[in-house]
């Protein structure tokens, strides 16, 4: 008979493995659709050809006609033509009818190949739905599944997971708290002062040389103006406000912006599904476990570019953050101080989400999240008010 100990191995590899299958069904879908991508464009250039063949196709009919009509002539009075005429009457329509037989049969070669990709396409299309609809089944299955061993996996690690979440919850808020101090001490503080001085400044020179105010003013519009933008960037850190007022993607889209300016790496970033509005807790979870992904890019990998895929859908919202950087042994960094791979682990787990992170040495590094929707936890977004 199992002990709690080998059922919670067994559920856990069982949990595991169909985790993998969700994100092997995940990376196929991504691939998918870029393939479904060239096969259209392809589709349209094989169109274009065709057009272009029966362009040809019909101005060389035009000379076929010609050429019977002459070799007709030549035929019906070899009297009044030389030998040679009616030798070259007769190249000349040999020729043209077999440009014409090879035009033809180049164009049904263009129409198969067209018929060809057409299929392909309709196969490809039906592949990504079943895809995605097996994604969503399976996380159905996972939310069963996570549902009903919930409790026995409370019981195994109740005591010690309560201690080092808390523990990583406490030393993770000061550790912002620090950060936010550091920032405003460095940053909107030490501007404050210059202001001070600088308004002592305008005074003195009320007196002295007044028409030099209008200058110093100039550079004090400037400091407050340099002290605004640091202050707006720190609040941006502790709370984006384009997350509340337009939703996640444009938050993302807006919190990569700006890592592209500051840290000077390239990001592409893909949006798939539809405009959507998911509960705060949720968005706030998405948006964090990104940022966290994208500022240990920047802190530790050395990578020149990255890749971030974001897909909302009505049952599921998805997160892929892939760098080519320097990569690490993801066994070696899992102490206690890898605050920045726990802290995205937690938020997944607060809110029943998966989690994979992966990264080999020298071949770059990738987070993948996934987190189930209820139908109650997301409005449908109108086109007014959607994500842009």
């Amino acid at each position: 008979m199992l002990d709690l100990t080998q059922l919670d191995t067994i559920l856990k590899t069982t949990i595991d493995t169909i985790r993998q299958g969700q994100r092997q069904m995940f990376s196929i879908a991504e691939t998918a659709r870029e393939e479904g991508k060239h096969l259209k464009q392809e589709l349209e250039n094989i169109q274009a050809e065709i057009q272009e063949t029966i362009e040809q196709v019909d101005r060389c009919e035009l000379k076929e006609k010609a050429s019977r009509r002459r070799l007709a002539r030549v035929s019906a009075d070899f009297k009044n033509f030389s030998e040679e005429d009616i030798k070259d009457a007769y190249e000349n329509a040999k020729n043209i009818q077999i440009e014409l037989a090879l035009l033809r049969a180049k164009e049904q070669r263009q129409r198969e190949k067209r018929t060809e990709l057409e299929l392909r396409y309709r196969d490809l299309e039906a592949m990504i739905k079943k895809a995605e609809a097996l994604i969503s089944q399976v996380g159905v299955a996972m939310d069963f599944l996570s549902s009903n061993i919930e409790n026995l996996w409370a019981e195994v690690e109740k005591v010690q997971d309560r201690e080092e979440t808390i523990f990583a919850v406490i030393k993770a808020q000061e550790e912002e708290r620090r950060r936010v101090a550091r920032d405003i001490h460095d940053g909107p503080a030490q501007s404050l002062a210059n202001v001070v001085l600088q308004v002592e400044y305008c005074q003195k020179l009320l007196d002295v040389d007044p028409e030099k105010i209008k200058y110093e003013l100039e550079v004090l519009k400037d400091i407050a103006r340099s002290n605004l933008e640091n202050i707006r960037k720190i609040i941006f850190a502790l709370r984006p406000m384009d997350l509340d007022d337009l939703g996640l993607v444009p938050a993302v889209k807006r919190f990569i912006s700006e890592f592209e300016k500051t840290c000077k790496i390239s990001v592409d970033f893909k949006f798939i599904g539809g405009e959507r509005r998911y509960a705060s807790a949720l968005e706030v979870a998405v948006f964090r476990i990104v940022q966290e992904a994208l500022n240990n890019v920047a802190k530790h990998s050395g990578a020149s570019r990255v890749e971030v895929v974001l897909e909302t859908q009505p049952n599921a919202v998805a997160a892929v953050v892939r760098d080519n950087g320097s990569g690490f042994i993801l066994e070696e960094v899992q102490g206690e101080s890898s605050f920045g791979i726990r802290g995205m682990k937690e938020r997944a787990a607060l809110l029943k989400g998966d989690i994979h992170i992966s990264s080999t040495p020298g071949q770059g590094t990738e987070v993948f999240v996934n987190f189930p929707v209820r139908e109650d936890e997301f409005d449908a977004v109108d086109e007014n008010n959607g994500c842009r």
